[in-house]
């Protein structure tokens, strides 16, 4: 039974929220972050760029204070302000007036995500969470909710809907066409009863973040040595999380992009893949997957429909079944010599929502040799896979919502 709980942001100021709120950092451009940060003082990328204010690039461990002397900045300045009372937190985002995702914000506790109340389908870097969890002992707080998913309830739902009619805290509209909305959820008796409801459910969902709560908690073990009066109440025990129903996450696939055919002509890379594939030319008709088990691929300015044949494949586990293990256990590892997915230079991933023409784009212009597609995730597979203690390949799913940095802060 996963511990769900109210705490006391610490968030932008209302008219300044449009202004901080920002996407995280690796996802701009460096000509994108430097326009925001000439042109827009407020801005969260000043907090985790601090370097930005001596015109000078600054990373890793020698970042760490300055991002938080940037932070206590901000507050100083009262751009920021901290809750008297721990609350729950009701976010809505709207992509381009089509898509709805609403969830709460609020703590769960770091220990979950060991004992399997908190199930998860990644794998993390031991390197990454130790850099992260230092990062997060120097500045001491956190403005990067990670997703976590739930099975939809009536109960939650209803409390959502019911506060959607009242005026929200937060409204405002980014450049990329979301809108936002946050509500404050401060009644004692709504808080017990939205604690309750995920109290009482088996297990919640670890969709997106895995390497920041497992920072999180990693720190938290660490902190909890040091502290000879620890209780597991303390603050740093609990890491800020999105939730929101299942039957909302929108998956997208990672396409690949590989550079070479390992040495193969494209005839003998085609004779290879006929072993486990049945193969059509497509030529220019532009193809997507439809189903599991079919992939795309384009090489040599030809689209083809690359389907697994049934007989080749034993499925004995979720992963098993899983078109990017396919992948990787039929074509990128045999036939292309990929074997390491993470570090491997010849290969790269391109999120789904870029599609398979850009993929094409790419072969195109030569940067590529080929490109595969494939057929999106589905959340039961996800469930699947974490429920039977399995790890997905990397960039398998690429997961929506991504939250803005700096609206909700959780300090501890």
């Amino acid at each position: 039974m996963p511990t769900v709980k109210a705490f006391q942001a610490t968030r932008p100021v209302r008219d300044k929220v449009s202004l901080i709120a920002s996407r995280p950092y690796e996802s701009y451009t460096k000509s994108e972050r430097e326009a925001r940060l000439d042109h827009n003082p407020f801005s969260f990328l000043h907090i985790v760029n601090p370097g930005y204010k001596y015109r000078k690039e600054i990373s890793g461990r020698k970042a760490f204070g300055l991002v938080k002397n940037r932070f206590e900045e901000f507050k100083e300045d009262k751009s920021f302000i901290t809750d008297s009372k721990p609350k729950i937190y009701l976010h809505q985002i709207i992509l381009r007036n089509t898509v709805h995702f609403t969830g709460f914000i609020a703590c769960c506790h770091a220990q979950d995500y060991h004992n399997n109340k908190i199930k998860i389908h990644e794998d993390t870097l031991s390197k990454k969470v130790k850099l992260f969890s230092e990062y997060l002992k120097t500045v001491r707080f956190n403005a990067d909710p990670v997703l976590i998913t739930y099975p939809d309830n009536k109960v939650l739902e209803k409390i959502a809907k019911n506060y959607q009619h009242q005026r929200a805290e937060y409204e405002f509209t980014t450049t990329s066409r979301e809108t936002h909305y946050l509500w404050l959820i401060e009644e004692e008796e709504t808080i017990q009863q939205i604690e309750a409801e995920f109290l009482s459910m088996p297990a919640l969902y670890l969709a997106d973040g895995h390497h920041r709560f497992s920072s999180s908690s990693y720190l938290a073990k660490e902190l909890a040595k040091e502290n000879p009066a620890h209780t597991g109440e303390e603050k740093y025990n609990f890491v800020m999380s999105y939730l929101i129903p299942e039957s909302q996450l929108k998956i997208s696939e990672f396409n690949r992009l590989v550079k070479d055919l390992n040495g193969l002509s494209k005839e003998e890379f085609l004779i290879q893949l006929d072993e486990s594939f049945r193969i059509e030319n497509r030529g220019q008709q532009y193809y997507k997957p439809t189903q599991k088990h079919h992939f795309s691929m384009y090489l040599d300015g030809e689209f083809y429909s690359l389907y697994l044949r049934q007989k080749k494949h034993q499925f004995t586990d979720a992963l098993s079944q899983l078109d990017a293990q396919i992948l990787f256990l039929y074509i990128l590892q045999p036939i292309l010599g990929i074997k390491d997915l993470r570090n491997d230079q010849r290969i790269t991933y391109a999120q789904g929502q870029k599609d398979m023409a850009f993929v094409k784009g790419k072969v195109d212009q030569g940067k590529y040799e080929v490109g595969f597609g494939m057929f999106p995730v589905q959340i039961e597979e996800v469930k699947s896979i974490a429920d039977q203690g399995l790890k997905m390949p990397p960039k398998t799913t690429y997961i929506l919502p991504k939250l803005r940095s700096g609206v909700t802060i959780h300090e501890f």
